[in-house]
């Protein structure tokens, strides 16, 4: 299956969290978008890799992706070598997208800048042809993104551009919803962790809002670069 967009996160409910409303607009305009997960998230202090394996499959019904994968790598301890770019590469040339979307390149969690460059650096790698991989017993061919670019998260940093997500923002949060162990919920037994509060739920609107308030809409979500932002025209420019 070809995707037009495919979204890396380094745990489930990372790319839901930081670019979920960019991913439902695009679905909703035709695109064919997939996510894939670099590990199960099992050292998060609420829930079990179990649970957050079935909400990450409810969070993609929602969001209406049409792929949704995990590679299983060591949560926290996964590095960005060989072993690895190579499981990262095979998703890249599986999907073959024309836009890869993958974590902030710096972080509060040390796995999102680890995620963030491994991800970019196997883009690369993955236009290689003599760089060969083999996925279900057959020989993939090299393909590399047009574009790479990171979704901001945990610290604001200033984005390369924003996209206007008004009237999406509902779908993203019931998207993060479905990860019911994880966030704010006043009748939890489980240890409190900064995304389970009460302030951080109510972030997910308000950041949105004042990236929205910035380009004049309603909400937005931000993305860095790895290159120049080109446009055809003046006009392209919202």
């Amino acid at each position: 299956m070809k995707l037009d967009i495919l979204a890396f996160g380094a745990h489930p409910d990372d790319v839901e969290l930081s670019c979920g409303a960019t991913i439902a607009k695009e679905i909703s305009l035709g695109k064919k978008v997939g996510i894939v997960d670099l590990t199960r998230g099992e050292l998060g202090t609420r829930g079990t890799a179990e649970i957050r394996d079935e909400e990450a499959a409810n969070a993609a019904k929602i969001l209406g992706v049409s792929v949704r994968e995990n590679l299983r790598f060591r949560d926290g301890f996964f590095i960005n070598n060989e072993q690895h770019q190579l499981q990262v590469i095979k998703m890249i040339r599986k999907y073959q997208p024309q836009i890869v979307l993958c974590n902030a390149v710096n972080d509060r969690h040390i796995d999102h800048g680890k995620g963030s460059k491994l991800v970019s650096d196997a883009c690369f790698l993955s236009g290689l042809r003599k760089i060969e991989t083999t996925i279900e017993g057959q020989e993939q061919q090299a393909w590399r993104p047009k574009q790479v670019y990171h979704y901001i998260q945990w610290k604001n940093l200033v984005p390369d551009f924003v996209v206007d997500v008004t009237g999406f923002i509902d779908i993203k949060v019931a998207s993060l919803m479905a990860y019911k162990s994880q966030f704010y919920d006043p009748n939890s037994n489980e240890p409190v962790t900064p995304i389970a509060t009460k302030n951080f739920k109510e972030s997910i609107h308000y950041r949105a809002q004042d990236l929205g308030r910035l380009i004049n809409s309603e909400y937005a979500e931000g993305f860095t670069a790895e290159r120049y932002v080109a446009v055809n025209s003046l006009e392209d420019l919202i």
